[in-house]
């Protein structure tokens, strides 16, 4: 019998359950609650979020936005099943964006679409956005979930991330008076955040190992758990630094191109940064990829953030007090190098030394 014989096609014939995106609203609803800040307390399911940036503390701002995905570290998670900690990712590589600009992260939406929705792993994944949007003291106002069956694969999902910020006006960053002698100091990072992916993926089918194997580069986790550390979030430390020192002239989230790509961005067209590799610790993480895919430094430093996961210049002068903070909010702080005087032709950024991997 055809099937508007028997009662009429429905959308759950077509592959689309409302009833489990239903559920599953009503499944991360704590979550989200969870993550109410000034400015921002409704409930998720309106058409929009709202937000109230008198109620936030505001007086005259600007407001800031980003966006961005996992990458295919999300492959990881689908592959080793363990779906907590990519929406940390999400928020962070979003959140960190902003703070580099002075902004504090005020509220986030995301984007989940799948083949077919799962609400226990739908929620798991937006139980990480909102652990990450506390982390970063935004509020998780609002988000799309899509349901694609024809799209996308069993099993596999995608997700983007929205995150607005602000900053008083005149308070932004990069500061306009970046000069020659500066000091470059590096913010230590959790692992391989979330860049390179699909040269880790590659590597890890190079060296024959699975998902739950043990991690070789740290005791006492499997390879895919190791792998999916989620990105470290640097907003709250560095926004403190920024409010107590007023000596933060600019700051540089190292995600994909590595220091290359990132630093330049805000740096005046004179000035170069010269970085002391030796000066760098890289996680045992990169040593492992490096040593089993057979990538060079080069490679690994235009790829990965190989251990420094956020850049921030200050005046010789102020590197004690900016540090002193940094490192009683939990931050592991190393010196990497200064400004220097660029010549054309010249790098935006030059190295000294060698990276230990």
């Amino acid at each position: 019998m055809s099937q508007s014989g028997r009662n009429g096609l429905t959308y759950s014939d077509a592959g689309v359950d409302i009833d489990a995106g239903n559920l599953m609203v009503e499944k991360i609803k704590p979550a989200v609650r969870s993550t109410r800040r000034p400015g921002a307390d409704g409930e998720i399911g309106g058409f929009g979020g709202l937000f109230d940036l008198k109620a936030a503390g505001f007086t005259d701002p600007v407001l800031v936005a980003a966006n961005d995905g996992v990458g295919t570290k999300l492959k990881i998670a689908i592959d080793a099943d363990y779906h907590d900690t990519v929406g940390i990712d999400l928020v962070a590589m979003c959140v960190n964006d902003l703070v580099v600009q002075g902004a504090e992260p005020l509220f986030f939406l995301d984007y989940f679409a799948t083949g077919k929705l799962d609400p226990d792993q739908g929620a798991a994944i937006v139980g990480g956005i909102a652990a990450g949007c506390r982390e970063a003291g935004c509020a998780l106002i609002g988000g799309e979930t899509a349901e694609m069956p024809g799209m996308y694969s069993s099993g596999d999902y995608d997700l983007a991330g929205f995150a607005v910020g602000a900053a008083e006006r005149g308070k932004l960053l990069p500061s306009g008076d970046i000069a020659e002698g500066d000091v470059i100091l590096g913010l230590s990072s959790s692992g391989v955040h979330s860049n390179g992916f699909s040269l880790v993926r590659k590597i890890v089918s190079l060296s024959g190992l699975g998902w739950d194997a043990p991690a070789p580069f740290v005791e006492g986790k499997k390879l895919g758990e190791a792998l999916l550390t989620p990105t470290r979030i640097y907003v709250k430390p560095l926004l403190k630094a920024i409010r107590e020192t007023s000596a933060l002239k600019a700051l540089a989230h190292i995600t994909g191109g590595g220091f290359p790509e990132n630093i330049p961005r805000v740096l005046p067209k004179h000035l170069a940064a010269e970085i002391d590799l030796a000066a760098v610790e890289a996680p045992a993480v990169f040593s492992w990829l490096a040593k089993t895919g057979g990538v060079e430094a080069n490679e690994m430093l235009r790829t990965f953030n190989c251990g420094i996961g956020m850049i921030v210049v200050v005046a010789e002068e102020n590197v004690t007090s900016v540090s002193n903070v940094l490192e009683a909010e939990g931050e592991k702080v190393v010196t990497l190098g200064r400004m220097v005087a660029r010549t054309e032709g010249d790098a935006g950024v030059i190295y000294k030394g060698t990276l230990a991997l």
